[in-house]
């Protein structure tokens, strides 16, 4: 088995599908896609997999719009215009994903995955255009073929939001397992107001995020990053054990 360390598994034509241990250790954002497309039938067999994710009572709060071709392309025109070209009143996230005060270790770890991804691409402190510029890459996908914006009903509760994490997880697996690379985007939601114009999204839902969603580009510099995860020793309390 390929050490994660070094990137995704290889996954070539005819292979065989990977295990749930190898989909889980190789599955990390990817930041650089290839075009090759993604055929229809196979986001939706990733789809109908993912949709296997627990929900409490069966609810199944998730909604998936899944963009490709001219109207993915439309779609990134639109949201990129908005992140260059409108305030921050109107490019603002729907919903506080991250914290609104920010302590330590949660900072620690942001700023270093942060400023380790800038280190590859030699975006310094100082660089404001290029973090502007790789920022605004969200808004096209990173290249890739297909992008899936995942909204639910505004009126589900916070069990619904749990279960929507675990559908998410599955997407991403499931889609390792088939040799794709995926990106999931919490960035997408900050273009609420295009996606609901674009998509025709109603009010009554609450975009969640997006995802990117293709091959990964092996000789992008960003796709070598790896994130750097807390030991089990560090998060975890054994009780009651011999």
């Amino acid at each position: 088995m390929t050490d994660p360390a070094l990137g995704a598994l290889p996954f070539a034509a005819g292979a065989r599908a990977l295990t749930v241990e190898e989909a889980i250790l190789s599955r990390r954002s990817v930041r650089a896609f290839r075009p090759d497309p993604v055929p229809r039938g196979v986001v939706a067999e990733i789809l109908s997999l993912a949709s296997r994710a627990p929900s409490g009572t069966n609810v199944q709060p998730w909604k998936v719009r899944v963009v490709a071709g001219e109207v993915r392309d439309r779609l990134c025109k639109a949201m990129l215009d908005a992140y260059l070209n409108k305030g921050e009143e109107e490019f603002a996230p729907p919903y506080n994903y991250y914290p609104v005060k920010w302590r330590d270790p949660f900072l620690a770890r942001r700023r270093k995955v942060g400023w380790d991804l800038y280190g590859l691409l030699g975006i310094t402190r100082d660089d404001k255009a290029g973090m502007t510029k790789q920022h605004a890459r969200n808004f096209m996908f990173f290249g890739a073929p297909v992008g899936l914006i995942f909204t639910m009903d505004k009126d589900l509760e916070l069990g619904s939001w749990i279960d929507y994490g675990m559908f998410l997880e599955n997407v991403m697996l499931a889609a390792r397992g088939k040799g794709l690379d995926t990106c999931p985007q919490a960035a997408i939601a900050n273009a609420h107001k295009v996606l609901r114009e674009e998509l025709q999204i109603p009010d009554t839902e609450q975009i969640v995020c997006g995802m990117s969603l293709g091959y990964a580009e092996p000789n992008a510099i960003e796709n070598t990053l790896v994130t750097v995860r807390e030991p089990v020793a560090g998060f975890t309390q054994f009780l009651g054990f011999e």
